[in-house]
């Protein structure tokens, strides 16, 4: 199946080129998501029979300041991509997040639940969520959390730096949620393409995250554990550590929907495993 990926350089449009040499990816020169016109125009001169957008405003901070642009990024072109997808009758997939929840209580949140984000960047990527429903056309829409790959800037990368540099890290520990690799998101993402394809009754939103759940903290020491850096972790609570844009404290995700598409919730150690390899950090 021919299909269509609007991104080319973040973690998760890299893991898809990977898996599909035959796909059209779609840089920001070629498709813009500010423009919203071009990435509908994109989709219609494309011969593709199924798109998944792999592009986002991922700037959680930055959004508190510009959360017009954001929105535009993340509602208005998922929205006119959704649009032209229902005209044309194919299938898209639409990553999002868990910060569409305001992060509360202790619970996996379920793809049914009420959603009440407590940033810019949530709200912008609710509104894009809302956008692709209201197309009305074959979507799946897939939130997941705490992205990890070899590429790009992400936590793993981050604390292999400190963990090299320094003997001792504070890492926030009040935060829970699932780390996720960008290859077993990828993976996903294909599987809805192609089980959306075959029957548009599966449209819905889904939840992935990798399991256990665990804090940042925790999730440091195992990064430190499997490269065999030294560094201490001591545990701090969000508030030691603010940033512009609040955190959601409980990032928990109920993925059994997956089923629906014969998927399992993943095990995160083993996508780290696979990015502390390709990295060469493991000694």
């Amino acid at each position: 199946m021919k299909i269509l990926v609007f991104g080319q350089t973040g973690q998760v449009a890299r893991e898809l080129a990977r898996r599909l040499p035959d796909a059209t990816f779609l840089s920001r020169d070629q498709a813009d998501l500010a423009d919203p016109e071009a990435c509908a125009a994109a989709i219609r001169n494309s011969d593709a029979k199924a798109l998944i957008n792999a592009a986002a405003w991922t700037a959680v901070d930055k959004a508190e300041a510009e959360e017009d642009a954001a929105t535009v990024i993340n509602g208005d072109a998922p929205a006119a991509m959704a649009k032209v997808c229902a005209a044309k009758g194919i299938p898209f997939v639409h990553i999002s997040t868990d910060y569409v929840f305001d992060g509360s209580g202790t619970m996996p949140w379920k793809p049914d639940d009420e959603t009440a984000p407590i940033g810019a960047y949530g709200r912008s990527k609710l509104a894009g969520e809302r956008g692709v429903q209201a197309a009305a056309g074959t979507h799946a829409i897939l939130r997941t959390s705490w992205v990890f790959s070899a590429h790009g800037n992400n936590f793993v990368k981050t604390m292999l730096r400190l963990g090299a540099e320094r003997e001792k890290l504070t890492v926030v520990a009040d935060q829970i949620g699932g780390p996720t690799a960008a290859a077993d998101i990828a993976a996903t993402c294909i599987a809805m393409a192609e089980g959306l394809a075959e029957d548009p009754g599966k449209t819905g939103i889904y939840h992935l995250s990798g399991a256990p759940d665990v804090s940042w903290a925790d999730f440091a020491r195992e990064i430190f554990t499997r490269a065999d850096l030294g560094a201490v972790v001591e545990d701090i609570p969000s508030s030691a550590y603010p940033t512009p844009a609040k955190r959601p404290e409980n990032s928990r995700m109920e993925c059994g929907t997956l089923a629906a598409f014969g998927l399992t919730r993943p095990d995160w150690r083993v996508g780290l495993q696979d990015v502390l390899d390709e990295l060469g950090a493991v000694k």
